[in-house]
Order: structure tokens, then C-alpha cells, then sequence
């Protein structure tokens, strides 16, 4: 039997509840593409392929929203319905090709932005397309079109192999860079490559983020290292199905271990 069916089996046999970490997807990039060599890492969707998962969440009775409006109704007990969205390293895109679909689909979604690489490329992707960043004027638009923003570091680091005084910069100095940006302090955090360990979650929460976003963060997962679902063009409904029962899956077991 695949694993993606075990997977779904076990998950509709868990009686339904809500789980310690709310369902978040992941996103980078939202271009138009037709060779699979142009998107090597698997970031990119087609603007076509996000509306198509949107209205994907919409027929399962979600809404997407952004990180800090998903954690405080859930604080609220008002969580139900919604599904988090994050858009990672702040690519030019997502002000010209995805905000007009969240904004079409009444969603909301956290933008993690790399405020020491304004205007410049993904460098750190060797073998993908360069793709351009946001300038100050586009972190600038997308906060005042109502979307939250939240700190990706400043340079796109490994924080787990960064030496403290580099640590301290991704954190603190991202954070006051994208206030002095937008005019205020960002709540959430998005680790560079989903890398994390004990300290460098420690230090995110002592830079006074009230989230920090992870991949899959194990038995570190928490309000500083919440887990995420990588969503790709691949994913369509019977994909994010499977994905979304694996998340509910994982989640009991987390508990299970707690």
C-alpha cells in the first residue's frame, strides 16, 4: 500500500479535533513556468495553480490567512475554517502575481521579507532562475494592502551555523530594519531553509518575535517553531488532501509525545 494512502487511512480513522499547530502552508514564488528546469527547488506555482488550491481550500469550507491572524484566533477559539499562508523570501512576484488572488479570494497571508537584500536576487539558490526581490517601496505596498510581514533574517543565513553576533543580526537587526520599513515591529519570524536547533530558537523568541516558522521543527515544534506544509504546482486537490490529513496525522502524534 503507498504511503500517501496509510497516511490517509490513519488520519480518518483519528477522530476529528484541533491540533496543537494549526495547518500552515508554505510558498515562495508565484511566476508563470513551463519547464520544470526552471524551478529546480520546487518554489514556484503558477498564478493559475495558486488560484486552483485557493479555491481548493474554499470547497473544503478554509480561508487562508495570514500567520498572526490564524494564532490569535486560535487563542480565541476562533480557529476553525482558517489555514495560515506564508509566502517566503519576498519575491517581486508576490506583489504583482499573488496579492491580487488572496485579495480576489478575501485571504490574507504573512510575507517574509529579507530586508538586507532589497531590490537584489535569490543569490542563494545556485542552480534556479534569478529571481528579483522587493524593494523598500514593495515591502511598503504589501504591508499597507493589509498583508502582515514578518522577518526571513537579513541575508537568507543558516542561523543554526552562524556565530551569535551574526544570530543577533538576523534577528534583532531584521526586525528594526522592517519596522523602519513599515512602521512596525513584525511578529513572526521564518527560519532560512527550515534550519533550526534549540538556540537559535531560543534566541528568536528572546529577539521578541511572538511566532517563528519552521518546516518540519520535530520535538522542537512550538509557537517559535511551527511546523508548515510545503505546497507545489504538483499539488493538486487529491495532493493538498493528502497533505492536509498528514498534517493532522503528524500533529496527533506530537501530542502523543508531549
Amino acid at each position: 500500500m503507498p504511503a500517501d494512502t496509510r497516511t490517509a487511512q490513519a488520519a480518518a480513522a483519528v477522530p476529528a479535533r484541533r491540533t496543537a499547530s494549526p495547518w500552515v502552508l508554505m510558498y515562495h514564488s508565484v511566476a508563470e513556468f513551463t519547464d520544470p528546469a526552471e524551478d529546480p527547488y520546487g518554489i514556484t506555482v503558477t498564478p493559475g495553480t495558486l488560484e486552483a488550491q485557493l479555491l481548493w481550500l474554499r470547497s473544503r469550507g478554509l480561508r487562508g490567512v495570514s500567520v498572526g491572524e490564524l494564532l490569535r484566533a486560535c487563542a480565541a477559539g476562533r480557529g476553525a475554517g482558517l489555514v495560515g499562508l506564508t509566502f517566503d523570501d519576498g519575491y517581486t512576484d508576490y506583489l504583482t502575481r499573488a496579492l491580487p488572488l488572496l485579495r480576489r479570494h478575501d485571504c490574507t497571508s504573512t510575507l517574509f521579507v529579507l530586508p538586507g537584500r532589497l531590490g537584489v536576487d535569490n543569490v542563494w539558490d545556485p542552480l534556479g532562475p534569478r529571481k528579483s526581490l522587493l524593494t523598500a517601496e514593495g515591502i511598503r505596498a504589501v504591508a499597507a494592502a493589509g498583508q502582515e510581514i514578518g522577518s526571513h533574517g537579513l541575508l537568507h543565513q543558516d542561523l543554526t551555523a552562524a556565530a551569535d553576533d551574526i544570530l543577533q543580526q538576523e534577528l534583532r537587526g531584521s526586525r528594526e530594519l522592517i519596522r523602519e520599513l513599515t512602521g512596525t515591529l513584525p511578529e513572526g519570524f521564518c527560519y532560512p531553509y527550515g534550519h533550526l536547533d534549540e538556540r537559535v530558537v531560543e534566541a528568536a523568541r528572546a529577539a521578541g518575535y511572538g511566532y517563528a516558522c519552521a518546516i518540519d521543527p520535530g520535538r522542537l515544534a512550538g509557537p517559535h517553531a511551527l511546523p508548515r506544509t510545503h505546497v507545489s504546482q504538483a499539488d493538486g486537490p487529491g495532493r493538498l488532501r493528502i497533505k492536509q490529513l498528514r498534517h493532522r496525522v503528524q500533529e496527533l502524534r506530537r501530542a502523543v509525545r508531549r
